[in-house]
């Protein structure tokens, strides 16, 4: 290993003077304030001195001049009979000295006014240091200091989900248990000089003045001596003072301490994600081994942990960083010379195998989906070492049912090559999360268990289309207008040609937009959208919640069926947006959070929640703040198609899993067409629920999967439970509806012979005008249909009515 780990720094001479003033809290002080008094003492008499040694200086030159003169005088009269050239040399060194002046003399005015200016600078240094060092702690208390208990989240009935521990789960580690190349690798990656600085790094230190310059914020540029400081004696926050102080007490801890004894404290100190602090804990929260047994590639992966273990973890939400960051340290091992190129390679190669989590942690993709937003609000190191008190708005009795059913029914579909699944209950009223599960198991590595499914981006089928139809109720379009299902292709510019299909392969003719809607025929759905536009879609999309969209320019027709990626946390908030009158209503997973103290920093006061324990207002509270985001009829008008177990029979039959017997439910169903997708997303007025089926590596799925076969029974399964015990729901009609009965074939007032049913209207937007009776050859209340094919150039959009392009067989939308 380069450097010697077993180094033993000498005790210097001043350590009997440390013993002699008693605790190194003195000592710090002691040290610096003896050193610059004796240190302006010694200058000052210097200067003194030199000031008198010049005015000195020209008696005694000239006294030794004529002493000098009188003796070679004496010796050139003895030797005058010595050589001639001899002479010279002896008469040269006379002229020599005779030329010799007295040194200048230094103005005693200029030696006073830099003394002062000396010692003004020097007492500014002193009294600044002395602010400083007031407050220093004890290099002592790296043996002594208690250890506390870090952040608990908790359910909203304060059951306890996950602790994060600091000190408590730890189990300290010699470094003699600590493999070599865990020390190299972590020397490598953190602190590459460490051998041979004195607790600290002028590279770091510049780099960190550098950085503050640049961008105002202090950067760590910290040793390993300095990070277990900071960790173990300081507090947080980022400022010079504290850096200042860090500095010293790194200078202490060094002369105090070994290196050996720097490294044991540090590998024993230093969190490495979640509960695990310290190595050995580490080492078993990971790979379930002790650290003396890691080999190369996990000691690698847990050296690189410390510096951001959120951001790095395995088993966070992004866990491809974690295998980065190991290549990264196995670079910087290479470079300082602990391995060979082959060796890092190899180290690369090998696959990392996790142990299954012991750790008794409960809803964990909800959990370290709150960590995350924690992490975000407050910093990592308060998260993990602040001592919050975190209550949540899961119930962990929904979350137990949720993730039963994810499990249950994805183990029933494992012939159909669905290994994953992922569900999600929300109230809509309030934006709380019930229950939140991201996969089939957290722990399941094989098939990225630990990856939530329900915040990452996936195409949403079908379940998309309501957000289509939002803008077409807007924009003059009703639940009874007729839409012709019929083939059509779509000539693209510099694309192929786009020829949308029905789910069944089949064409239906006319329908309404009820019916289209219900049934989820693909064809009208993208008719409607060629007449409004991808932007006006895109834009109330982006209103209704969703966040990952972005230009227009980067969807087509297909975005109705869908072609552009979502997250089901958003579609969550877009769905609750029809079931609260067309009002937006973000997610809120966090009802309040406290510091140890007890001290409310936060709190969430859409549902009037309160701790029974809760006396001072918080610090930072979060209102209901409904955003407009759908007109109220348009909302309830696409409730009512959600809710209609009649106009969906088509496609679904009225006994189907969407069907709960006696409540009206809004439900909608969704599979891409690569069959890589399959969602269910419904609701009631105080309670959604969204589901989810498919495989984290994008295969695909059985082509006999479906909604009804895929996420729709997990959907039915949690809805149907939590629906149990309460009164049968019902959708309460707006006032501002108006409720009138037209003709099922031609969408307008009905006439003699044609089928009737009640629909809703915006008020001004229902049919005035009656059908005319059926003639011979002709359907019930219109012409018959025929399945011709519509070829449609697209082009700039132009100002036409959508009923007569939508509403004929051979109609062209102008596009």
């Amino acid at each position: 290993m380069k450097g010697n780990p077993s180094e033993t720094r000498k005790r210097l001479p001043i350590d009997g003077l440390l013993i002699t003033f008693g605790q190194p809290f003195f000592q710090g002080i002691l040290i610096v304030l003896y050193g610059a008094i004796i240190g302006i003492a010694l200058i000052a008499n210097g200067l003194v001195q030199l000031m008198k040694l010049s005015n000195a200086l020209t008696v005694p030159i000239r006294k030794t001049l004529s002493s000098v003169k009188s003796r070679v005088a004496r010796i050139s009269e003895d030797l005058t009979a010595k050589s001639s050239l001899q002479t010279k040399k002896l008469l040269s060194v006379q002229v020599h000295i005779r030329k010799t002046k007295p040194q200048r003399r230094i103005p005693a005015k200029a030696v006073v006014i830099s003394l002062a200016a000396f010692t003004l600078l020097t007492g500014i240094i002193i009294f600044l240091l002395g602010g400083i060092l007031k407050d220093l702690p004890s290099p002592d208390r790296l043996k002594d200091r208690k250890q506390i208990v870090s952040t608990k989240i908790y359910d909203r009935n304060g059951n306890l989900l996950f602790k994060i521990f600091k000190n408590e789960n730890r189990t300290l580690d010699d470094l003699e248990d600590i493999p070599p190349f865990l020390i190299q690798a972590t020397i490598a990656i953190e602190d590459k000089d460490f051998y041979k600085h004195p607790g600290y790094s002028y590279k770091g230190i510049l780099r960190a003045i550098r950085d503050m310059v640049k961008t105002g914020n202090l950067q760590s540029g910290s040793t390993i001596t300095q990070q277990l400081v900071k960790n173990a004696l300081l507090s947080k926050e980022k400022t010079v003072k504290r850096k200042v102080k860090e500095i010293i007490l790194a200078i202490l801890v060094e002369m105090k301490f070994t290196k050996d004894e720097i490294l044991t404290m540090y590998f024993n100190e230093v969190g490495y994600g979640g509960a695990a602090y310290g190595i050995e804990e580490a080492a078993q929260m990971y790979f379930n081994k002790p650290a003396r047994e890691l080999n190369l590639e996990e000691a690698a992966l847990l050296a690189g942990l410390p510096a951001a273990p959120t951001r790095y973890s395995p088993f966070g939400t992004h866990p491809e960083t974690a295998k980065f960051r190991q290549h990264e340290v196995l670079r910087r091992m290479v470079e300082e010379g602990y391995l060979t190129e082959k060796q890092a390679e190899k180290a690369k190669a090998d696959q990392l195998i996790f142990a299954s989590q012991k750790t008794d942690i409960k809803a964990p993709h909800f959990v370290m989906y709150v960590k995350s937003l924690l992490v975000e609000k407050f910093g990592e190191q308060v998260v993990e070492q602040g001592g919050l008190e975190v209550q949540t708005s899961l119930d962990l009795q929904i979350q137990r049912l949720a993730e039963e059913a994810v499990e249950k029914e994805v183990s029933r579909l494992s012939n159909l090559n669905i290994q994953n699944g992922a569900a999600l209950v929300t109230n809509p009223k309030t934006g709380e999360i019930l229950a939140m599960v991201g996969s089939r198991n957290f722990f399941d590595f094989e098939h990225d268990g630990q990856v939530n499914v329900t915040i990452r981006p996936r195409q949403p089928g079908s379940v998309i289309k309501p957000i289509n139809y939002a803008v077409a109720l807007e924009g003059g379009m009703t639940a009874a207008t007729l839409l012709t299902d019929s083939p059509i292709t779509y000539q693209i510019p510099g694309q192929p040609p786009y020829s949308p299909k029905n789910y069944d392969g089949k064409y239906h003719g006319k329908v309404s937009l009820r019916e289209a809607l219900a049934n989820s025929y693909n064809i009208p759905a993208v008719k409607t959208l060629a007449v409004f536009g991808v932007e006006k879609m895109v834009e109330k999309g982006k209103a209704m919640g969703i966040t990952t969209w972005d230009s227009p320019s980067r969807y087509g027709l297909s975005l109705t069926l869908g072609g552009g990626e979502v997250k089901m946390v958003d579609l969550a908030v877009a769905y609750a947006s029809l079931a609260n009158a067309g009002n937006r209503i973000d997610l809120a997973p966090i009802l309040k959070i406290s510091d140890g103290k007890g001290r409310v920093l936060f709190k969430y006061a859409c549902d009037n929640f309160q701790s029974p324990n809760e006396k001072a207002k918080p610090i930072e509270e979060v209102v209901c703040n409904p955003k407009p985001v759908v007109k109220p009829e348009v909302a309830f008008i696409e409730t009512s198609i959600l809710a209609d177990n009649i106009a969906r029979s088509r496609a679904f039959g009225r006994r189907s899993v969407l069907n709960i017997p006696g409540h009206e439910v809004a439900v909608k169903t969704g599979t891409t067409q690569n069959l890589r997708d399959n969602w269910t997303i419904g609701y009631t007025d105080d309670v959604l629920v969204s589901s989810w089926v498919g495989n984290n590596d994008n295969t695909q799925m059985s082509y006999v999967a479906s909604g009804i076969t895929g996420a729709s029974p997990i959907w039915s399964t949690i809805m149907t439970t939590l629906l149990a015990e309460k009164p049968p729901h019902r959708f309460e009609t707006p006032q501002t509806i108006a409720r009138v009965a037209v003709c099922h074939t031609t969408g307008t007032l009905p006439c003699e012979g044609c089928p009737q049913y009640f629909e809703y209207f915006i008020p001004g937007t229902q049919p005035t005008n009656a059908c005319l009776p059926k003639t011979e050859g002709e359907e019930e209340g219109g012409k018959a249909l025929t399945e011709k094919e519509d070829k449609v150039q697209v082009k700039k959009p132009k100002d036409e009515k959508f009923g007569r392009i939508l509403g004929g067989t051979n109609a062209r939308p102008a596009l």
